[in-house]
């Protein structure tokens, strides 16, 4: 659905470039929830912003369901752009007008003049997004997450194909960003939207995106689905957010286990084997001993895992290791 090939994108400061993408290669599926993730000034506005061509690339193009739209003229561009929503940070609502009005404006800027037909727009969408009975107040008389909600519905006004989020739970408390990522989580199932989500925060990528890519310095550093991703991070950046969504201090971590007597492993489970006795069941066939050093039970989207490092000692250790490993878990050893 969306493609950057080979984008690179500079700003002009003070009579000097200054580099915000440098060489990205990246496909979108279609009907995916796809989450770029990246530190303050690591280029993902910046590269949200090119799927709808408010900002032009200095070079290379963004193609958006098989068109290159950094080739078209202002027309067919702005044909293009009723197929992409977006939703802000900081909701970006029309404060002297109603909630009906506000999702009513894109429809009017598409040239519906039927008022019965963007009556029931308005109401059907205003229904989805659990708003009906709020159609008459102003964006000052709702919350954070009202605002969001309709932010939300306004985007879906034009149908569109895509939705763009940039930062869009960034200004939420944490119970109100669960239930707005619900609602993303539902829009995608139930109309098929690809949905392009830019954070900050891991753990909406691990609630609610089916792949990501991390990015550092303006260019992509890792990308895949976010079980692996997040499960088994390759990129020091990566990392960094993965410590970060679990709350723990890089610094004060210690990662060779040097006090603790036997081999150290990382075990990582995924579905129904994060509930099954398995390091029990495994330690009995194989008179192992084990202690857990540090470990993590949630889940991924709507997957559950489990991580668990291990410090194995006595019986058969590598038979143990065997036995987990048929079990398709993954098995990594940490120390030898």
């Amino acid at each position: 659905m969306i493609a950057f090939q080979n984008i690179h994108k500079a700003y002009r400061v003070a009579g000097v470039d200054i580099p915000a993408l440098a060489g990205i290669n990246l496909e979108i599926a279609a009907g995916e929830i796809f989450g770029i993730i990246g530190h303050s000034g690591a280029g993902k506005s910046t590269l949200v912003r090119l799927i709808n061509l408010l900002e032009r690339p200095s070079s290379g193009e963004v193609r958006v369901d098989g068109i290159d739209i950094t080739a078209l003229a202002q027309a067919p561009l702005r044909e293009v752009r009723r197929d992409i929503g977006m939703i802000f940070q900081h909701f970006n609502l029309l404060s002297s007008k109603t909630v009906a009005d506000n999702v009513a404006f894109p429809l009017k800027l598409a040239g519906t003049r039927d008022a019965a037909t963007i009556k029931a727009r308005v109401a059907e969408l205003l229904a989805r997004v659990g708003l009906t009975e709020h159609a008459d107040k102003y964006p000052a008389q709702l919350s954070g997450g009202q605002k969001q909600r309709v932010g939300i519905a306004r985007a879906l006004a034009t149908s569109p194909k895509i939705l763009l989020c940039d930062e869009a739970t960034s200004a939420l408390d944490p119970q109100t960003t669960r239930s707005v990522l619900r609602l993303l989580a539902e829009i995608n199932r139930e109309l098929g939207l690809t949905i392009v989500i830019i954070t900050h925060e891991m753990d909406v990528v691990r609630t609610v995106c089916d792949r990501v890519a991390v990015l550092d310095a303006g260019q992509v550093v890792e990308v895949g689905p976010v079980s692996e991703v997040f499960l088994h991070p390759q990129h020091p950046t990566t990392r960094r957010f993965v410590l970060e969504a679990e709350h723990v201090d890089e610094t004060e971590q210690v990662d060779d286990y040097a006090h603790v007597p036997g081999r150290v492993v990382r075990l990582t489970f995924t579905g129904e084997a994060t509930y099954e006795p398995v390091l029990g069941a495994v330690a009995r066939e194989t008179g192992v001993d084990f202690s857990i050093l540090a470990g993590r039970i949630d889940r991924i989207k709507d997957v559950p895992y489990g991580q668990l490092t291990v410090a194995f000692t006595g019986g058969d250790i590598d038979a143990a290791l065997a036995q987990l490993a048929a079990r398709e878990l993954t098995v990594e050893e940490v120390r030898a």
